[in-house]
């Protein structure tokens, strides 16, 4: 993993590159923390040798894991850092595109790279705040705290 400030801001904009192996949340997650970035958009494209999507399942308010075995390439992944009550959370969505030209898509819980992921992160000069919504159980964004 590679990582590059740009642009101290406001807005602080970051340059991510994963390499063969890396696996998304945990380094990314690790880039989150290090830095201290509370709130942040992020986009990226490249490629997965395999990945884990979720599918959030309202009756049971928990993510049905979908696994992805095989080499994709991550057409669309678009999310954002915002701070919970454990602190920095990571919430992204991927779009993958399979070999046949089928494509599937949801909540990335795990994603390993191969060969590569570009990551645009950028870190708005307010923060996102999330709260646990009654609800639902997610960490939703709480626009009253932000």
């Amino acid at each position: 993993m590679r990582w590059k400030l740009l642009d101290a801001g406001p807005p602080a904009t970051y340059a991510i590159v994963l390499a063969t192996g890396d696996e998304v949340m945990r380094e990314l997650g690790h880039i989150v923390r290090e830095q201290k970035i509370e709130a942040a958009s992020i986009t990226a494209i490249g490629a997965f040798e395999r990945a884990v999507l979720g599918y959030f399942d309202w009756e049971t308010k928990e993510y049905k894991r979908n696994p992805v075995e095989e080499q994709v390439e991550v057409l669309s992944l678009l999310g954002d850092v915002a701070v919970s009550d454990e602190g920095p959370a990571l919430h992204l969505h991927a779009v993958l595109g399979k070999p046949d030209g089928g494509t599937v898509g949801g909540h990335l819980l795990e994603g390993h790279v191969r060969p590569t992921l570009e990551i645009t992160l950028i870190e708005p000069p307010a923060h996102l705040r999330k709260r646990k919504d009654p609800e639902t159980g997610l960490a939703l964004i709480d626009l009253e705290r932000s």
